[in-house]
């Protein structure tokens, strides 16, 4: 029996012991993963929703796995779907392949440092981040009369829970505490001592973790930490040869963030002020040349320094550079000196403070893109605004494009598997292809397969473009609202309305909720799993939200009947990484709009219309109000990424579909 049969044979055992049917999707989707492993052929997935996608790769990663020396790695971008695919995917289907492959297998979860309690500073080897935060933490009671800070609180909580876990992963402390209160009791992985000088490494969670990660079968990971991995070659994750990329429409992105770096005079200046106070040096040339830097970025205007650093920026730079650099060279402790978690924080400060400075100044060379942004602020009426050019800016930097570091760190040498339910846009695979280093000169050889999806979508949704409305705004229309509101009371509710915009799902909401009878839920008024909780239960309600919506709900039936999308999910004209992107695609000969802006809105509009169809019984319409889709010539190249509903422009028509579908009309 070849290894393509052993799968199938494997996944018709688990499909049913489960009591599910098998899909010719799954079944296509697992001989291609193992004809790829078998080849050592990179392979693009895209699998439709109802596919069952984590079988679809899980099953060929145990059969590779019981015969392979090296773990298989399996990443997500999310740390939702890692927990869920470790909590429930895993777990079942190990349960249901009982006696059915060669041996038991091991499948370990992994994530970074950060996300696991540090037992040595939770024992005080760290100094506090705010002064006096934990007074008296370890006395049984507050003195009577007082009460501790609800910080204190949650940091008290926090010490309760590390007696009683094994793991020491944040996302098992439920109900959880605040990102202040677990900052008392982690560390990054700079501010990390070491197992060599760590005086609880054998106690360490985050080393139990790796431990157990490098004698798994199988390690459940992050794009973040497959993104260190593969940019700055550390071994956060054990040796591998295989990698699944669950998610990997999202992959560019996720690196790019994760390798960024910002810096600006309040950075220094704690990094100055941790060196002075836990290693006794002398900082004044430090902050003098951080004077500097804070002169040079104030009133200059937010967004991409399109001719690069300034020369006052760079004398700035180039000062603390060299300042840092003697600081750490006059920090640098003893070989045989004692644990100082005070002096490997403030180390780690200022190499951090350094490493970007020196990015920053090689820029050009390194083809990075360099930007300023401000602080966002609070402002009575307004919500979050950006803080005006009065204030010093910080400036960041990023990598203009992450497609040869992955081919150089992840794809080189290795066998990759790329899955999502949105990775190609009609049936081309080359815009994400092109993105993550796998075109172009000198490239690997790939594949790319759609294996469709389940739903009868003709049938089952009707995608409805709203072509009379006026061009969108900046700000939410009034012919908009009245468009959303005929849509909620033709549909009776169960609307999942998705905005561009945090403001216009706050601003929707306020005035929809007094003209509508039906209760309408908005992104941050709770958190996001009890809002999806109570829109899949309350059949008639509706949830407004932004960009976490458009990819994070899953929610059958006909309590999401109605999903309403704003407008093209264009990046913002001001987003300095689409913008340099963009230009330089243009300067190479190609046409900058289509490759990163539309490319962009064609992924995100096919995961917030794919929010409707979650199951053969679904049944529903997308609509789409912004008029470009029906007018503009891009809109046929967006709309070839959508699944392929009935479509039409006719809001009369929608109207009265709604109306039949309401359960109490």
């Amino acid at each position: 029996m070849d290894k393509q049969e052993q799968a199938l044979d494997l996944l018709e055992a688990a499909v049913t012991s489960m009591g599910g049917a098998m899909r010719t999707g799954q079944q296509e989707m697992v001989k291609h993963v193992v004809s790829a492993l078998e080849d050592e052929e990179h392979l693009l997935v895209q699998a439709g929703t109802g596919t069952g996608k984590s079988m679809g790769y899980l099953i060929p990663a145990l059969a590779h796995a019981q015969t392979s020396s090296k773990p298989v790695i399996v990443s997500t971008a999310t740390l939702a779907l890692q927990s869920q695919i470790v909590g429930r995917d895993v777990p079942r289907l190990l349960d249901s392949l009982k006696g059915k492959l060669s041996r038991p297998m091991d499948v370990a979860l992994l994530k970074g440092r950060s996300n696991y309690l540090c037992q040595y500073k939770l024992g005080g080897g760290y100094p506090e981040d705010d002064e006096g935060t934990l007074f008296s933490l370890d006395e049984p009671a507050a003195p009577r009369g007082q009460t501790f800070s609800p910080l204190a609180s949650e940091v008290m909580k926090l010490r309760d829970w590390a007696e009683r876990t094994d793991t020491g992963d944040r996302d098992e402390l439920v109900p959880g505490v605040s990102d202040k209160a677990w900052k008392q009791v982690s560390v990054s992985a700079m501010e990390c001592l070491g197992s060599q000088k760590c005086p609880m490494a054998d106690e360490c969670f985050s080393e139990m973790a790796r431990a157990r990660a490098a004698e798994s079968d199988v390690v459940i990971t992050n794009h973040a930490l497959l993104a260190v991995s593969a940019f700055e070659g550390l071994s956060v994750l054990p040796d591998f040869d295989v990698a699944i990329i669950d998610e990997a429409h999202e992959l560019q992105d996720r690196v790019t963030s994760s390798v960024s770096g910002a810096l600006s005079a309040r950075t220094v200046l704690t990094a100055a002020g941790g060196a002075k106070r836990h290693c006794a040096v002398n900082v004044d040339e430090l902050v003098k040349a951080t004077n500097r830097l804070e002169k040079a970025l104030t009133g200059v205007p937010t967004g991409l320094l399109p001719t690069g650093l300034r020369e006052d920026m760079g004398i700035a730079l180039n000062d603390i550079v060299e300042q840092a650099r003697l600081v750490l060279a006059l920090t640098k402790p003893e070989a045989n000196a004692p644990a100082d978690g005070g002096r490997q924080t403030a180390r780690s400060q200022m190499q951090a403070v350094m490493d970007d400075a020196i990015r920053m100044l090689e820029a050009e060379e390194r083809r990075e893109v360099l930007y300023t942004t401000r602080p966002r602020e609070f402002v009575e009426g307004r919500g979050y605004v950006e803080a005006d050019d009065t204030q010093p800016a910080t400036l960041n930097v990023a990598p203009l494009s992450v497609a040869g570091k992955l081919r150089e760190g992840l794809f080189d040498g290795r066998t990759v598997i790329l899955t999502s339910a949105t990775l190609a846009i009609g049936a081309q695979f080359d815009s994400v292809a092109g993105s993550l280093g796998l075109m172009g000169a000198g490239a690997p050889s790939w594949t790319g397969i759609d294996v469709g999806s389940p739903f009868d979508y003709p049938k089952q949704g009707i995608l409805y473009v709203a072509k009379h409305l006026p061009k969108p705004g900046r700000q939410l229309a009034a012919e908009t609202l009245d468009e959303i509101e005929d849509l909620i009371k033709a549909s009776g509710g169960g609307a999942l309305a998705l905005f561009t915009s945090k403001r216009s799902a706050e601003e929707a909401a306020a005035i929809l909720r007094e003209r509508l009878d039906v209760d309408i839920l908005c992104q941050g008024e709770a958190s996001m799993k009890s809002l999806v909780a109570q829109f899949a239960e309350e059949r008639d309600t509706c949830l407004f939200g932004t960009m976490t919506l458009w990819q994070g709900v899953d929610v059958p039936g006909d309590a999401c009947r109605l999903v309403i999308i704003d407008k093209i999910p264009f990046p913002r004209p001001d987003d300095p990484i689409s913008k340099a992107r963009t230009e330089d695609v243009q300067k190479h000969g190609g046409n900058g709009f289509m490759q990163v802006s539309a490319t962009h809105a064609a992924i995100r509009l096919a995961q917030g219309a794919g929010r409707l169809i979650r199951s053969v019984s679904d049944k529903g319409v997308v609509a789409i109000l912004d008029s470009r889709m029906a007018t503009a010539r891009y809109g046929s190249f967006l709309k070839a990424s959508l699944p392929p509903m009935w479509p039409t422009v006719d809001k009369k028509t929608i109207v009265g579909v709604l109306k039949r579908m309401d359960p109490n009309g």
